[in-house]
């Protein structure tokens, strides 16, 4: 199997099945000299980890993640970085009745299409599992390019279904179990998800990741184009459908008068580009909205077929998010950190030279966008979604 690496110069290549001894990454080409341990990355996958709440898979795993190479005396060296996380709470008995016949909207049947067998025990290769080896290594990204250039990368959850969530505050984001930036929004939530866990079915979610911080200058103008590696990396989570940058689909309604952000000699007053022009960051946030299907792995009776093509019925049993959505928020942000470490190593190699003067056009104006304006640029009303 092929495409399991991440990257051009920052590169991250993951390992493991969901109900393999363990998963894990290798991290090559972080800078050397940054100081690192266990617990600058664990909690980011704590964040993650199933079990926290009611409203998410109760497989138990403590997620701990290990250093097995890359690091001396607190360091690192500028060699490669090996991540190991060991799968704790495996119940591969779950899939015995399902193993000859294909999930509705999983990969079984592509998998076994393209390699000839399968691991039906959880998805094998495909499952959301395998995201964690991902965050971890996106913790590394975010403390270098929070030291180095100062920036943040933070998300939230935008809609749980049909549910859309106002934004209130960041500092809501970690006090809930859906990482929405509202608290008045949470009990609604939690009715929601309640209802649905009793129904035996799933729904999809939206949410929003700001980089904060970074430079202008990162991307390339034609095939390395900043935008287009963002969508690439948030496409190749699990269960994303949809990816935006900035207005997203909402640009397609809008008149250029209202599209194009104006510039003044105190900064731009608007930002529905989301931070990116010409595949080129601009000094502003960046604002990068995913959609999440609902999850395929479901306990209702769906129609399919079985490895021989006769007509079947399948009901997935076992321990699955009811949404997927709700612990996605800490997996897109490690992909945004992710491929923003990268670019900014492939300008460092380029254009370290490159010298002008103070720019023209600083991040924001009178702009200085707030986030709760940074948030409804992705919340468009859903009559017009």
């Amino acid at each position: 199997m092929s495409g399991n690496t991440l990257g051009t110069l920052f590169t991250v290549t993951t390992f493991g099945e969901s109900h393999g001894p363990a998963i894990g990454c290798v991290v090559d080409g972080c800078p050397p000299g940054l100081s690192l341990a266990e617990s600058d990355i664990q909690p980011d996958l704590d964040r993650r980890r199933p079990g926290t709440s009611r409203h998410v898979t109760q497989r138990r795993e403590e997620d701990r993640v290990e250093i097995l190479s890359g690091v001396y005396e607190g360091r690192t060296t500028g060699t490669p970085i090996a991540l190991l996380i060991r799968n704790e709470d495996q119940r591969s008995k779950d899939y015995v009745k399902i193993a000859a016949s294909f999930r509705p909207g999983h990969a079984d049947y592509t998998y076994l299409r393209k390699y000839g067998l399968r691991d039906p025990r959880g998805g094998g290769r495909s499952s959301a599992r395998l995201t964690a080896p991902a965050v971890a290594a996106g913790a590394i990204a975010r403390k270098w390019l929070r030291e180095r250039y100062g920036v943040t990368v933070r998300g939230h959850l935008t809609h749980l279904g049909p549910n859309a969530i106002a934004f209130e505050a960041w500092e809501h984001v970690a006090r809930n179990p859906f990482f929405a930036a509202s608290a008045t929004a949470i009990p609604a939530l939690e009715a929601y998800m309640d209802a649905l866990r009793k129904s035996g079915d799933s729904c999809g979610a939206r949410l929003q990741v700001v980089a904060a911080g970074v430079p202008a200058g990162w991307g390339e103008p034609l095939y390395g184009r900043l935008d287009a590696d963002i969508a690439q990396a948030m496409m190749g989570i699990n269960a994303v459908k949809g990816v935006e940058v900035g207005a997203g689909f909402a640009a397609a309604a809008q008149l250029g008068t209202e599209h194009s952000d104006e510039m003044t000699p105190e900064g731009f007053l608007s930002n529905h580009a989301g931070g990116i022009l010409g595949g080129i960051s601009t000094g502003q946030d960046i604002v990068v909205g995913i959609a999440i299907k609902p999850t395929s792995s479901i306990r209702l009776a769906r129609r399919t077929v079985d490895v021989d093509g006769r007509p079947a019925t399948i009901e997935t049993h076992g321990r699955h998010d009811p949404c997927v959505g709700i612990r996605a928020t800490p997996i897109a942000e490690a992909f945004l950190a992710l491929v923003l470490a990268d670019h900014a190593l492939r300008h460092r190699a380029q254009n370290a030279d490159v010298s002008l003067p103070t720019p023209p056009v600083p991040p924001s104006a009178a702009l200085a966008r707030s986030p709760s304006q940074v948030a409804r640029l992705e919340d468009p009303d859903p009559e017009e979604a």
